[in-house]
């Protein structure tokens, strides 16, 4: 295993991930949990954008370890994810110098799960999901607040998750572990598996 040890040590990648985000919540300064995610169009055309990660979900829960994110399922993100069932991402952190990759397979989280998550969002945030046909063309900011006035008197104080919204879970296929090493001599481990039954392969990789 690479003599592996100090921060990348354990048996459990979802265990590592999570620690190294609680590490960096008493780091870094903003957003913590950005991911750069990565997805293809039907050109196989890549496109990348910030989205906040949202849970860590280990090996004991039901999808087996999985990263969870929130987002509009009609966006240009959604739409890609639902043509490959595929996505990768990035957590990178300047503060500690590290970063985690993921690559995997991605399904919907549209149950209860969802419905809580959605519940815990500010009223303003919640009605701007319903408001915003995400990655769509807007004639203006003006349009869109006229539109989040509309939602807001049709829906209330108390919307439902709109059926548009909810959640992606990345089940990954490989996940590396990146740290800063002294004259660019990094440390990485790569954590790899053929299929979600089998049993991850950790490999220790050049900078």
């Amino acid at each position: 295993m690479g003599d592996r040890s100090g921060i990348f040590a354990g048996e459990d990648p979802f265990v590592i991930a999570q620690s190294w985000l609680s590490e960096a919540e008493r780091t870094e300064p903003n957003d913590p949990n950005a991911i750069a995610l990565a997805t293809v169009d039907a050109d196989g055309l890549p496109d990348v954008r910030m989205v906040l990660l949202k849970e860590i979900e280990g090996r004991d829960a039901p999808s087996g370890g999985a990263f969870v994110f929130y987002t509009n399922y009609n966006s240009r993100k959604g739409q890609e994810i639902a043509a490959t069932g595929k996505a990768a991402f990035v957590l990178h952190w300047k503060s500690l110098r590290r970063q985690v990759r993921v690559r995997g397979l991605v399904t919907r989280e549209e149950g209860p799960q969802a419905d809580a998550y959605y519940a815990s969002r500010s009223l303003q945030s919640r009605l701007g999901a319903w408001a915003s046909r995400q990655s769509q063309p807007l004639e203006s900011r003006g349009a869109l607040m006229a539109e989040v006035a509309r939602v807001t008197a049709r829906q209330g104080v108390n919307p439902a998750r709109p059926p548009f919204w909810g959640g992606f879970r990345i089940t990954p296929l490989e996940i590396e572990f990146w740290a800063d090493g002294a004259f660019r001599l990094h440390d990485r481990f790569r954590w790899v598996r053929s299929d979600f039954a089998a049993d991850w392969r950790i490999l220790r990789l050049n900078p």
